[in-house]
């Protein structure tokens, strides 16, 4: 399935199923099914991503809603956690102890994450300090993250004029997640959105004093904490 991983595709569906604030992704005409949006951030086709969904259906990992929509079974949300923290653990691994940048972890972490137990991820934790956050904010702990959700939202619904801290970054858009850590939008910094056009998916937003313009799909992926 285009190179991507069971666990890939649970991490992908764990991030939908519990959105921060009211997120949504960028999109045009009618609201795109979950095959169509696992298949958006994962960079596959319509028919890979269908393909895999029926196979997480068939191992009782993803079951089908009351509208026929695919939702998390109980094994599959508890697995999906568990692939989420490990991902997170292994981030800060390779941030903390092996140099690699922030940008770079989420790339390597994807490639690492089937080689460790979780054993070691255990040992990893506590060797790291028991970490609260991943280096793009992203909370260690699967219920903290979710009881935090609600009181997030993506720079892109908040009202221009508005004053925000950035705590989360999107990581599924590997080119996007490097742009952020370039523009120095990173966890801890403090922005005010200017103005605001998401019909013309524009935004203008002050970060140290500076204005710069940033599209959708940027302001759609900065998760704040409005100040």
């Amino acid at each position: 399935m285009a190179g991507h991983s069971i666990d890939e595709y649970l991490e992908t569906i764990y991030f939908l199923a519990f959105p921060v604030g009211e997120y949504s992704p960028p999109s045009k005409g009618t609201a795109p099914t979950l095959a169509v949006r696992v298949a958006d951030m994962l960079h596959v086709s319509r028919a890979s991503a269908g393909e895999m969904l029926k196979r997480l259906e068939a191992e009782g990992l993803v079951e089908r809603g009351e509208h026929k929509e695919a939702i998390l079974t109980p094994a599959g949300r508890e697995r999906a956690e568990r692939v989420v923290r490990r991902h997170r653990l292994i981030e800060r691994l390779l941030t903390d102890f092996m140099g690699y940048t922030a940008a770079e972890s989420h790339v390597q972490a994807d490639l690492l994450g089937d080689t460790f137990t979780d054993d070691m991820i255990d040992r990893i934790e506590s060797r790291l300090g028991d970490p609260d956050r991943c280096p793009h904010g992203w909370p260690v702990d699967t219920a903290f993250e979710q009881a935090e959700n609600r009181e997030l939202r993506a720079l892109a619904e908040l009202e221009p004029g508005r004053s925000a801290e950035i705590v989360r970054l999107a990581e599924h858009d590997g080119e996007l997640l490097h742009w952020y850590y370039e523009e120095g939008l990173v966890p801890g910094a403090y922005i005010e959105l200017r103005e605001a056009q998401p019909a013309a998916g524009h935004f203008t937003v002050a970060l140290d004093g500076e204005e710069r313009a940033i599209g959708e799909r940027a302001a759609a992926g900065l998760f704040v904490r409005a100040a």
